[in-house]
């Protein structure tokens, strides 16, 4: 698992699993957001992650967005999760590509 800071609270991860979740709880993460739809070839199901993630005692939010089709109630809904955040915050998708556009894009809609 790679993860990588893109902003003071705020980092990024490709696809993680729940053998994962007991470490990232670890590392000091209180919020973790799957923007990665279940419906993707190699996805750990997100309720799965959920679950871990309430065990491990981190908030846990999933904004599915389909890689390369960010649309604008992606960017509401994420902007929505980000402001009531406990941070700092860990998203995930794929490769974490999709999540630093994603952000991104929130942060530009202010």
């Amino acid at each position: 698992m790679e993860i990588r800071q893109i902003a003071e609270g705020l980092a990024v991860a490709g696809q993680i699993d729940v053998a994962d979740v007991d470490t990232i709880a670890a590392m000091g993460f209180r919020t973790l957001i799957s923007n990665r739809p279940d419906s993707e070839d190699g996805t750990t199901p997100h309720e799965q992650i959920r679950e871990a993630a309430n065990k491990a005692g981190l908030n846990f939010h999933y904004v599915p967005v389909v890689s390369g089709a960010i649309t604008p109630q992606n960017v509401s809904d994420m902007s929505a999760v980000m402001k009531g955040a406990s941070r700092p915050v860990l998203a995930y998708c794929r490769s974490g590509a999709r999540c630093v556009n994603l952000l991104q894009l929130v942060e530009m809609a202010g």
